[in-house]
């Protein structure tokens, strides 16, 4: 059974991996043709075709290697009649792709171009694709945390502690002389739910658990629901030094790593986990912190690829916040899948995996660097400034900027693209990430 959900979770993120990158090429597909570009091909994955189906002029079809996709638009670059010639070492590479992209021209159709739309319809068509990838992940977060909730505290105790310990303290049972906690004093019980404290209605244990470490030495009226009938209870937090934690129970770091211990009001008493919904927008503002996180994780990828290195060589331990490949992510998918908490914690975990997965599709996708969609939204902005600049000093128009002249730099991004993968998929294999323990 457990070899069944352990291919479970690979399927699924399979299939979100391939919807993913299929929706990625639909928003590149979508606006490429209302702007009236021709589109010769909508493939997802590379390498040996697996299938396909020509439907108008577009033939839409499915490749072996499911790590990526593309369409393929007619006149990316400008015609080789119009560009200029060749030059430098390169020019066989340079020549190549002119060559290339010619053959993307049909006949009669030499208007109905990429490289002839307005700046603004070009960097639209580019951004399509990240764009879709965002608002998939908003929706998958949605889902996430608006539909499934966030795990955190509810209002129904779990239990009660008969004495105070400190904060820290291995010690598991009460001792003569010991302290008793004041909501065992006070008379709660487990299975109580709490409905207000002090005045103030209560939702979560998170906001029952503010009250109380805001009022130490006050007395508090504290209201409950026990076998259907509500019953006021009086309770006065102590003063007592607890580890802050947030509200799903795990414990507040700072600075240094180092668990936050702070005197506060303390009671005694711990709630039921459960998953509690959230505002329709807490999809958005997870959508902006992990697209903040993975922003941070490309800026710093060189020094986190050598870190990845030396784990593998060395053997040590692989940050769990560092990048993975295709072959982690599913194989992280198969273990979360596997393992024996409940199924509504597996489902959110994966969810959370593939919202993360996309918003690295929306970010990495935005490098400005040739062949990534980033790269193309500088070229066309770049001639928009050239064409911006002739205007404003009444030049004639320049030429279409002719991007075949980077292809050099395409192939070694393309190069370093390749390697990094390779870098990853072996980690991945032979030294992967732990984040289950």
């Amino acid at each position: 059974m457990e070899i069944l959900l352990y291919l479970a979770g690979i399927l699924f993120m399979l299939i979100g991996l391939g919807l993913s990158i299929g929706l990625h090429e639909v928003g590149h597909l979508v606006p490429a043709k209302l702007f009236g570009v021709r589109v010769g091909q909508y493939m997802i994955g590379f390498g040996p075709r697996l299938w396909s189906k020509k439907i108008g002029e577009t033939e839409y079809g499915f490749k072996l290697l499911p790590v990526g996709g593309f369409i393929s638009m007619s006149g990316m670059y400008p015609a080789s009649s119009t560009a200029g010639p060749a030059k430098g070492v390169f020019r066989a590479l340079i020549q190549d792709a002119r060559s290339a992209n010619d053959e993307t021209i049909a006949a009669g159709a030499e208007d109905r171009v990429f490289y002839r739309l307005p700046v603004w319809k070009r960097v639209i068509v580019m951004l399509g694709g990240p764009f879709m990838n965002l608002v998939l992940a908003v929706v998958i977060f949605t889902v996430l945390l608006s539909g499934i909730g966030m795990q955190q505290g509810t209002t129904t105790i779990a239990s009660v502690n008969e004495c105070v310990v400190p904060a820290g303290s291995t010690q598991t049972e009460c001792q003569p002389g010991d302290q008793a906690t004041p909501a065992a004093e006070a008379g709660i019980m487990p299975g109580d739910v709490l409905v207000s404290i002090d005045g103030t209605p209560v939702s979560t244990f998170a906001e029952a658990t503010s009250i109380v470490q805001a009022s130490p030495g006050q007395s508090l009226d504290v209201v409950v629901e026990r076998d259907g009938a509500q019953q006021t209870l009086r309770i006065t937090p102590i003063s007592a030094e607890r580890t802050l934690t947030d509200a799903s129970g795990q414990p507040l770091l700072d600075d240094t790593g180092a668990e936050i211990v702070k005197k506060v009001g303390y009671v005694g008493m711990a709630s039921q986990m459960g998953f509690v919904p959230q505002p329709l927008t807490a999809g958005v503002e997870m959508t902006g912190d992990t697209v903040a996180r993975v922003g941070t994780l490309i800026v710093t990828l060189p020094v986190r690829l050598w870190d990845v290195g030396v784990a593998l060589v060395t053997g040590g331990e692989r940050d769990p916040n560092g990048p993975l490949s295709v072959v982690g992510v599913g194989r992280l998918a198969g273990e979360v899948a596997a393992t024996e908490a409940p199924v509504l914690n597996r489902i959110s975990v994966l969810l959370g995996l593939l919202g993360s997965l996309n918003i690295a599709l929306f970010v990495f996708n935005l490098i400005p660097l040739l062949p990534l969609d980033g790269g193309h939204i500088v070229v066309a902005l770049w001639e928009g400034i050239k064409r911006g600049w002739a205007k404003l000093f009444r030049r004639p128009p320049p030429a279409p900027v002719d991007a075949t002249r980077l292809v050099p730099l395409t192939v070694v991004v393309a190069t370093l693209l390749i390697a990094m993968g390779a870098l990853l998929i072996i980690a991945d294999l032979f030294k992967p990430i732990d984040i289950l323990g």
